[in-house]
């Protein structure tokens, strides 16, 4: 429940919304004065009132009963104290009745929300900077997926350019089939490396030729193109398969490459297009922005020529009610300048787009990039940090089973979780000592309470369910039980916000109140009532963190 909305809505301040008052409740630092509190400050200028007498005048006319147990006015404020029974009456009894889709809703129902994330480029492995895109594309398409959205996953390909005339011409003069077909993308990524090292104007000529047979349809041309592809294709499928990541649509650039014309040719017709040093723009100065290049000097069209064909192409084909970009904070102009450039077409749907921008990762010796000539390919961060697991989880139980595939949930979750678990718009330093402490802010430490619950309700054996257990809770039970009866306004916030942080954030709050109840209750040994109350908190808990953790794309072990 929504317990700030609950009194916002049982309260009626004249000239006051009941959003402003919801904003206006807050967690007071002495629970002791009550679970809610709202200071009557504010109001007094509007009601023209001391806050003192507001307080008392709103405490008399509060509903008091149901979720709400007892209020108060002390000096200016109005204080709310739940009604804790009812709390874990409501809470584990929803948890259990909805059991994986609790958290879930149908806010999306009949809606679709289009998101763009990953987004590799054809012949170049996975870096570790391709992390989050791919992370928090994958969690918020989840969460919305969890909300009752329609949710369309697109990998726009990177696979247009004249670097694939460099790669063509880099495998005719160094490449054997053999073993460019045994190395993969690593093995293109080394033709193509060294075509750019070694690459004098002859070479040059020789690879913009390459590309114009690719464009021009030319069969041998594509032939390589096409398997170029398909060796990247298959390499990138398997960081995705770690990473529980999945997609709708491969559609990349290269598709667009017929539907740019009409875009080109609308802009002209609605006299948005203008001529610049002998290039194509949309100007737009009076936006406080650059001009917006459509095509080259040369006629060669540009990003923004296709991410408008592409923009237009997603809205005719799945109608999205929204469209999300998940793409580092570097591209925010050429997103501005998108989004404005189809507002200016008349596109009424332009204000449906959103760029989610996000931080760079890099490593704690500053490795981030190819372009800096550090490169640290993704899947190497993945496998040390699984083999570290192992090696952690081997030490802490010699004698558990299946160690391996503990280690690679637990490793595969540090790596997701640590590009999750700070605001979005933070750059990370990833230390894979960090990710992996087991007493830290990590998925690590959330996984082991997981584990920790698991092992007691499995101790514990058969226990009662029941309507009410005739328990009131203490401090520590309270405190978990809020936690998990936020479960669903955090999952909707997150969506809101375009933050899986939140659903991070919640995981190692709970998880840190429920070890605090597991070290300050006994559960095993209470009387009976009592005892089937905590176990059901127990496993009610463990329900709730596994549906966030899996939110995010991370795994729970049964054992740890």
């Amino acid at each position: 429940m929504d317990y700030k909305r609950y009194i916002a809505e049982n309260l009626q301040i004249e000239g006051v919304s009941a959003e402003e008052i919801a904003e206006s409740v807050a967690v007071p630092p002495d629970t002791a004065m009550g679970d809610y509190a709202l200071p009557c400050f504010k109001f007094a200028k509007v009601l023209r009132k001391s806050p003192v007498a507001i307080a008392e005048s709103l405490k008399d006319g509060f509903p008091v009963g149901g979720a709400i147990s007892e209020v108060s006015a002390v000096n200016g404020y109005l204080n709310f104290k739940i009604d804790r029974k009812g709390l874990a009456e409501e809470t584990l009894g929803r948890i259990f009745r909805e059991k994986e889709n609790y958290g879930s809703s149908d806010l999306g129902e009949g809606k679709t929300v289009c998101i763009d994330y990953s987004s590799v480029n054809i012949a170049k492995p996975f870096h570790i900077g391709h992390l989050s895109t791919t992370v928090l594309g994958g969690a918020l398409y989840r969460i919305y997926r969890f909300l009752g959205y329609r949710c369309v996953g697109i990998n726009h390909l990177g696979d247009y350019g004249t670097q694939f005339g460099k790669l063509i011409s880099a495998y005719k003069r160094w490449g054997d089939r053999e073993e460019v077909r045994k190395g993969g993308i690593h093995a293109i990524n080394e033709l193509y490396v060294r075509f750019t090292n070694e690459a004098d104007e002859e070479m040059e000529r020789e690879a913009r030729e390459n590309f114009r047979l690719i464009e021009s349809g030319d069969r041998e041309a594509n032939e390589l193109f096409e398997w170029f592809k398909e060796l990247t294709l298959a390499y990138v499928k398997t960081i995705y398969e770690k990473l529980n990541i999945t997609f709708d649509s491969y559609l990349g650039e290269r598709f667009y490459t017929d539907k740019m014309q009409p875009v080109v040719d609308e802009l002209r017709e609605k006299g948005l297009l203008q001529e610049s040093r002998g290039a194509q723009i949309v100007d737009l100065e009076e936006y406080g922005m650059s001009p917006c290049i459509i095509l080259r000097s040369d006629g060669a069209s540009l990003y923004a020529t296709r991410d408008l064909a592409a923009a237009i192409y997603r809205k005719n084909t799945y109608d999205f009610d929204r469209c999300l970009y998940v793409v580092a904070y570097q591209q925010n102009l050429h997103f501005k300048q998108i989004f404005k450039v189809l507002e200016l077409m008349g596109k009424e749907w332009a204000k449906d787009l959103v760029h989610v921008a996000y931080g760079m990762v890099s490593l704690e010796d500053g490795a981030m990039s190819t372009r800096k000539g550090k490169v640290v390919w993704l899947e190497d961060v993945i496998a040390k940090c699984v083999e570290k697991a192992y090696r952690i989880v081997d030490e802490k139980n010699p004698a558990l089973e299946n160690k391996r595939e503990v280690a690679e949930k637990v490793g595969v979750g540090a790596v997701v979780f640590g590009a999750l678990c700070n605001n979005k718009i933070k750059d990370i330093v990833f230390s894979y000592d960090k990710a992996l402490n087991f007493e830290g802010e990590t998925s690590v430490y959330v996984q082991y309470t997981c584990a920790r619950a698991a092992s007691v309700l499995a101790k514990a054996g058969k226990y009662a369910v029941k309507q009410d257990y005739g328990v009131t809770p203490c401090a520590q039970e309270f405190e978990l039980l809020k936690a998990l009866a936020d479960f669903p306004d955090t999952v909707a916030a997150a969506a809101k916000a375009y933050e899986p942080s939140y659903v991070a954030r919640f995981c190692v709050d709970t998880a840190q109140k429920f070890n605090r109840f597991y070290i300050d209750c006994k559960i095993l040994q209470a009387e009976e009532n009592v005892r089937d109350f905590r176990l059901a908190l127990t496993q009610a808990t463990l329900a709730v963190l596994t549906n966030a953790l899996g939110l995010l794309g991370i795994g729970v072990p049964e054992k740890m």
